[in-house]
């Protein structure tokens, strides 16, 4: 069974940009969001994605995650399907050390939140942390993509961050 292992984190400055390899903007839409279970639609540079996610271990570090590229004229018909509220951002690749780091800058709604994500083979697998890493956010669900359509960066309370 296929098995997502990654730990993110809060990013506190914007030297992500001037290290990344590269950078593509993704939009996404979730056509089932419950606890233990989403199945979302991406396009992310001209391609589509359709992902399957199980729920996560207790930690927050490792899910079942299954993924299939498809058809961009497919992903679009299927965004058309999906619940109402999209997850607009640009994914920076920035390496550090053996790892990808992936730095995700958030727009509309989510404006001002920007995360980094890096995917691992083990959950204790030694990586070395960029600069730009802040707050460890792992396994909070506040920060999971699925929950930031139902309740958006731009309405948290910010002192309960």
């Amino acid at each position: 069974m296929p098995q997502e292992i990654e730990r993110k984190f809060l990013v506190i400055d914007d030297n992500y940009k001037r290290l990344a390899t590269s950078s593509s903007h993704i939009m996404q839409g979730y056509i089932c969001r419950r606890a233990g279970c989403t199945v979302r639609v991406r396009i992310r540079a001209e391609k589509g994605f359709l992902t399957i996610k199980g729920p996560s271990n207790k930690a927050g570090l490792s899910r079942y995650e299954w993924e299939k590229e498809i058809d961009l004229h497919e992903a679009e018909d299927l965004m058309k399907l999906c619940e109402p509220g999209v997850i607009d951002k640009v994914r920076y690749l920035v390496p550090s050390g053996k790892h990808i780091f992936e730095v995700d800058e958030f727009f509309g709604e989510n404006q001002g939140l920007v995360m980094a994500e890096v995917e691992l083979v083990s959950e204790d697998e030694p990586f070395e942390k960029p600069s730009f890493i802040g707050k460890e956010v792992t396994g909070n669900r506040r920060y999971y993509n699925s929950h930031l359509l139902e309740l958006p960066y731009s309405k948290w309370n910010k002192s309960d961050e």
